[in-house]
């Protein structure tokens, strides 16, 4: 009894030491930009856990309260620079500028320095392919009323040539003709029926082209310009078909995403309860399924702000792929340490 005792009080002391922090694994500090991020960068540093790499997502000081993009970059410079420390930024529109203003030079070229190639976080949690899904939760209703991956897709199709003129114009340091504001005005949906989704899309498709006639109108030399613009963003990952990913995301998600999912789920909760109606025997039971209906309900865009369904998409994977070449070269950086110390 005594030896079992021991032994059972061994395995207790084992099992809760590993419970402790992984100590002895390389520790990299991520700083992000504001409390909203540090759940986004920590799920994706999950995939990167291991007895030899640990990660400590955090905001940018620890004895003020700024935030935001600079201040988490300007954590990498001087001796804070390196191995141990890395900065965790939304994209914005540095990725696309490509070295245009020297925080965009500083973000494509700093291998410390992980973005998430989207405009923001909140563009890959609107994730078209994720739509119907985040429906389905909200409602608990699984018909299908509207296809919302394809009008996602249709909608960047439409966006995309005005889209390389406003990244062209922002090259050229030129914010003011088509400001990111006016931008997203112009390809915000101003109304949508789920019964019409092709009439939003052709007054999207109208006001496109309107401003594209300004624009060629006004710059005409700028015309052979913007098709190579087109031509490079496909190479830097930017599909037509995508271009929500790389929109202003706090526009996306409000004046475009939740103008399609809330009256979509509201006609499938409609729905749902005229079928609850329709089932029940009796008064007290339709009254009882309909209140345990509506208690399981969740508000649309509290699921799309905790969509996490994005890992496959485009931006993500080039993410991946960075964190991936970080950690590689961390490896063969302690490996060659190692070596010398030898």
């Amino acid at each position: 009894m005594k030896r079992l005792t021991e032994y059972l009080n061994s395995k207790f002391i084992e099992a809760a030491n590993s419970l402790r922090p992984k100590n002895a694994a390389h520790r990299i500090v991520a700083y992000v930009e504001s409390y909203d991020d540090i759940s986004f960068w920590r799920s994706v540093f999950d995939e990167f856990e291991s007895d030899k790499f640990h990660f400590e997502v955090m905001l940018p000081a620890r004895s003020s309260l700024t935030k935001g993009k600079k201040q988490a970059m300007m954590n990498m410079l001087g001796k804070a620079y390196g191995k141990n420390m890395i900065a965790c930024v939304d994209s914005d529109y540095d990725y696309l500028l490509q070295g245009a203003t020297s925080t965009s030079r500083q973000l494509i070229s700093n291998p410390y320095i992980l973005h998430t190639y989207a405009y923001a976080i909140e563009n890959l949690k609107c994730n078209a392919d994720s739509l119907k899904q985040i429906c389905v939760q909200s409602t608990l209703n699984d018909k299908s009323l509207i296809d919302l991956g394809q009008f996602m897709k249709l909608y960047s199709e439409i966006c995309f040539p005005l889209f390389a003129w406003n990244i062209l114009l922002y090259r050229m340091h030129d914010t003011k003709t088509m400001s990111m504001l006016k931008f997203c005005e112009i390809v915000r949906l101003t109304s949508f029926t789920v019964g019409k989704p092709a009439y939003s899309l052709q007054q999207l498709s109208n006001r496109v082209t309107h401003n594209i006639k300004l624009l060629e109108k006004r710059f005409p030399e700028l015309i052979d310009k913007q098709k190579e613009v087109e031509k490079e963003l496909t190479s830097l990952g930017v599909l037509p078909q995508e271009t929500y990913f790389y929109i202003q995301g706090h526009h996306l998600m409000k004046n475009v995403v939740l103008r399609i999912l809330a009256p979509v789920c509201r006609i499938l909760r409609n729905k749902r309860e005229e079928e609850i109606q329709r089932l029940a025997y009796h008064r007290q039971q339709y009254n009882n399924e309909l209140a345990s209906y509506r208690h399981s309900q969740c508000d649309v865009a509290l699921m799309l702000n905790k969509n996490t369904d994005y890992k496959q998409t485009t931006p993500y994977r080039k993410l991946k792929a960075d964190i991936e070449s970080l950690l590689h070269s961390l490896g063969n950086k302690k490996t060659d340490e190692t070596e010398q110390g030898l």
